[in-house]
């Protein structure tokens, strides 16, 4: 066989080399040793995995925490205002990215020739009651707005309102039948209000995936199966263990407009809410029972809906706002002629929460320096790296900065909804979402490993730099379906998502995990997400680094990867590579 240069290579040289990492020239080939000794000078992982020639080496050397620094102080100034979706900092931060893409020298990406995809998005702004009523058995209790609950909206109308619905617990508001698993089995839930725990079943690794949490787990999954029912509206019960984040990151982020993606047909609440599980507690209790008892009935396949005798009213005025937002693309195009048709993307979302509630200090605007100023960066630098090459690799790149993720992923939803590339052609995604300020590692999170055939890139690239690949290691917190990666692999595009590892060089064994915790608890969707002067991107560049080897590993294989047998992407794949031969 003939590599992209022309040259006769046998396969377990394009395995190690081709398809792992491919410098401009080509594996094997003969350097000087002054060559050779430049590129070990950098780094010899790359040397050893690019048969000596310092090309890729040199370019991966782009790479660099000062360049990822500038970036992220840049994204998350006061100036663009928090990059609130339609807001004229997300216009601001969408035309500093095309200039940054276009000074690199990529291409413009999107279908019409220009830098963005632009969406439409609802801006829904309900006026939350500053006290919430629920009666039954005699009794009544009253509930605080923001202290106890959260309410928003889930029409698009300029009001919203249930009166006199029944309450219904429905367990975990699960419908998998793959697992034997139906929560609504039996009921009718037409228009009635649910009340439903977070979380999916994780006490056996053989029922959904155990502690890993599916998207049966995540609050979208919840809201929509409710609708679907014919619920007026769905109630989630909140604990930090079981949502992954403190209340605080609830009342900030589902507090004043919610965007969305215009409605269509699908069924839908009036409203989608929230409560504190000490509220819950308070709730159950009026129809004399234990909140603690009913969930522990929910952990079971026979458990069945338990109305409660609770009813409650709720009405909400409701501003709506038409804005638009848009995908910011640029395409690095292929080198190989038959393969430059096929695409790596690579995914970072460029918004974040604009402004909002002020906190204790007084500051409003939610800068999202670590989310998601970072991953931005991250993928820029890879870009930058990929433009480094002499020649590009043998599949296109795409640069995917991506709009409305803390929305619900909403610009990533679209670009699948809308591929500027048929599924069937988009070789892997490879996605960037808050990445480690906090020093070099001994590992890294692999959010996804065991389900696709990426991992094998990532673990021998990893291994390299000398670090081990581990699952992801929060897994109850369901972070596959938490960020852009999720909309790709919908489409059947196996995904690569990583987060920081845990067991930081010269630091004590639990200082990692610590570090991750109090981020999530103090600075997660709060204004005190900036960039700060002991923030560490040595981090950063590591993970950058294997997402262009490994990014180059799968840009210049002969196959493209694939999800594993039996995995629950796997058909959708199948679909897309069946079309794309239509």
């Amino acid at each position: 066989m003939h590599n992209k240069w022309g040259k006769s290579v046998n396969f377990k040289q394009t395995i190690i080399c081709t398809a792992v990492l491919v410098a401009a020239s080509g594996c094997g080939q003969e350097e000087s040793s002054a060559d050779v000794d430049a590129a070990a000078a950098s780094s010899p992982v790359a040397v050893e995995l690019s048969g000596g020639h310092p090309a890729a080496q040199a370019a991966s050397t782009q790479i660099s925490g000062d360049y990822m620094r500038d970036i992220v102080a840049e994204l998350s100034d006061d100036k663009y205002e928090g990059r609130g979706p339609g807001s004229r900092g997300d216009v601001a931060a969408r035309k500093y990215l095309a200039e940054h893409l276009a000074e690199l020298g990529v291409e413009p990406g999107a279908a019409d020739g220009g830098w963005e995809q632009p969406f439409d998005l609802i801006g829904v702004n309900a006026t939350q009651p500053d006290t919430w009523t629920f009666d039954g058995h005699g009794k009544s209790l009253t509930l605080q707005q923001s202290d106890q609950f959260i309410i928003a909206s889930g029409v698009q109308s300029d009001h919203a309102e249930v009166v006199d619905a029944e309450l219904v617990f429905v367990g975990y508001g699960i419908q998998a039948p793959e697992y034997d698993w139906d929560d609504y089995e039996g009921a009718d839930i037409d228009g009635k209000i649910v009340l439903m725990m977070n979380n999916d079943p994780d006490w056996d690794p053989e029922l959904f995936a155990g502690e890993t949490r599916l998207w049966y787990g995540r609050w979208d999954y919840k809201y929509l199966t409710a609708a679907r029912q014919g619920a007026v509206g769905a109630i989630i019960i909140h604990t930090t263990p079981s949502a992954g984040y403190p209340f605080q990151v609830v009342q900030t982020s589902w507090t004043g407009e919610q965007f969305e993606l215009p409605a269509g047909d699908e069924p839908r609440s009036q409203f989608q809410a929230w409560v504190t599980e000490d509220a819950a507690r308070e709730l159950v209790a009026m129809a004399d029972l234990d909140l603690d008892a009913l969930r522990e009935s929910a952990f079971s396949r026979d458990f069945k809906p338990i109305p409660l005798g609770i009813k409650t009213s709720v009405s909400m005025d409701i501003a709506l706002n038409q804005v638009q937002s848009a995908n910011v693309l640029g395409v690095i195009p292929g080198s190989d002629p038959e393969l430059k048709d096929e695409v790596v993307i690579y995914t970072a979302h460029h918004d974040h929460l604009g402004i909002g509630m002020p906190n204790d200090q007084g500051d409003k605007i939610y800068n999202g320096a670590r989310d998601n100023a970072s991953g931005v960066a991250q993928v820029l630098a890879i870009a930058k790296a990929l433009r480094a090459l002499p020649e590009a690799p043998r599949r296109s790149s795409l640069i995917a900065l991506v709009g409305a993720e803390e929305q619900g992923l909403l610009g990533s939803q679209w670009y699948a909804a809308n591929p500027t590339y048929p599924p069937g052609k988009i070789a892997a995604n490879l996605n960037y979402d808050s990445g480690n300020i906090w020093g070099h590692t001994h590992d890294v999170t692999f959010v996804g490993l065991g389900k696709s055939s990426i991992d094998q890139w990532v673990i021998r690239i990893a291994e390299e730099q000398g670090r081990v690949v581990k699952p992801d290691q929060f897994a109850d917190r369901g972070y596959f379906y938490r960020s852009d990666q999720f909309n790709f692999a919908k489409i059947g595009v196996p995904a690569m998502y990583l987060k920081p590892g845990t067991d930081f060089v010269d630091r004590p064994p639990e200082w990692g995990r610590q570090q991750q915790e109090q981020h999530t608890n103090v600075d997660y969707h709060q204004p005190s997400d900036e960039l700060y002067d002991n923030w560490s991107f040595d981090g950063m560049v590591e993970d950058a680094l294997l997402g262009f080897w490994t990014g180059l590993a799968i840009a210049n294989a002969d196959e493209m990867p694939m999800w594993n047998e039996g995995d629950e992407f796997e058909a959708a794949r199948l679909e897309a590579l069946s079309a794309r031969d239509e």
